[in-house]
């Protein structure tokens, strides 16, 4: 009896011992874990989302680099657009110049002046229309007269109204970023339920109360789409000013280009443009992420 229960402790001891043994850093136990959360890495990625959007990015640099080299000139006129590795260069030797990174600077400074004015004013603007029956009859009138009015027809009027240009191309973008910001916020205001803001009310909060503590946090994702926007609306607004009245800016670079015929660097300034700003409004939804993840 003695001796089969040494036996069976000494069996428990050996087993301990190898299983010690396998989970030991370095140990082929360990690297098999190793593979394993490797193999499960993989399989959690969505390859879908990064192949597709490469192979239609293929695509179209191949159609556009067939669509130059030939000549097409069906509908539109591909003649005197320049292939994609003419692009590269002109934008490998603007990379390298001091007034390339200028006129970026000044493009992002003017956004981020013009969109935080703008956020301010379209969000504060938005709330008061939203929440008040009286403010929104005084505000509406002049969002629905001035909203329609493009971005260029500004330029004139910009000019005279501002002492200095780089004022009246701050004040243009600004125009371009308000009005989606004002438009989603009274939007995302109006459709606050009645039934959390009465049982605020009920639970003893005031109008104050109720205003930052119920419906700014229910309108935020509405806030966000409209400062996201009002991002892209404030870059198109930002690149009228620029062509027509700046002296800087990505937008003065590419039409400065056009008119020394330097075709390369037009398409290099329009890509800097979307680069710019799909970064910039990628932010706003990363940023709307955060702060309402529940959102999604």
């Amino acid at each position: 009896m003695g001796s089969s229960l040494s036996d069976s402790t000494n069996r428990e001891d050996l087993h301990s011992a190898i299983a010690a043994f396998d989970t030991k850093p370095g140990s082929p136990g360990k690297k098999s874990d190793g593979r394993e959360k490797i193999r499960l890495f993989l399989m959690r990625i969505n390859w879908l989302a990064f192949v597709i959007p490469l192979l239609s990015i293929t695509a179209g640099l191949a159609a556009w680099q067939f669509l130059t080299e030939s000549q097409t000139q069906f509908i539109l006129d591909f003649s005197n657009i320049p292939t994609p590795v003419n692009v590269f260069h002109s934008f490998r030797d603007a990379v390298v110049t001091t007034v390339f990174w200028r006129d970026i600077y000044w493009s992002m400074y003017r956004i981020l002046v013009a969109f935080a004015f703008g956020s301010v004013l379209g969000v504060t603007a938005g709330v008061a229309m939203g929440y008040s029956n009286i403010l929104k009859l005084v505000i509406a009138p002049y969002i629905e007269i001035l909203r329609p009015i493009p971005a260029i027809a500004w330029v004139p009027m910009a000019i005279l109204i501002w002492p200095t240009t780089e004022e009246s191309i701050i004040f243009i973008t600004f125009l371009g970023a308000v009005f989606p910001i004002v438009l989603n916020t009274w939007d995302g205001v109006r459709r606050v339920p009645n039934e959390l803001v009465k049982a605020a009310r009920s639970l003893g909060a005031n109008r104050v109360n109720v205003l930052f503590h119920v419906v700014i946090p229910y309108a935020v994702p509405n806030i966000t789409v409209g400062m996201a926007l009002g991002m892209g609306s404030a870059w198109f607004a930002l690149l009228a000013g620029e062509m027509i009245s700046g002296r800087f800016g990505i937008g003065y670079f590419t039409w400065e280009a056009y008119q020394l015929i330097q075709y390369g660097n037009i398409i290099v300034g329009m890509l800097c443009i979307g680069v710019l700003s799909s970064i910039s409004t990628g932010s706003i939804y990363y940023l709307k992420n955060k702060l309402v993840p529940w959102a999604e």
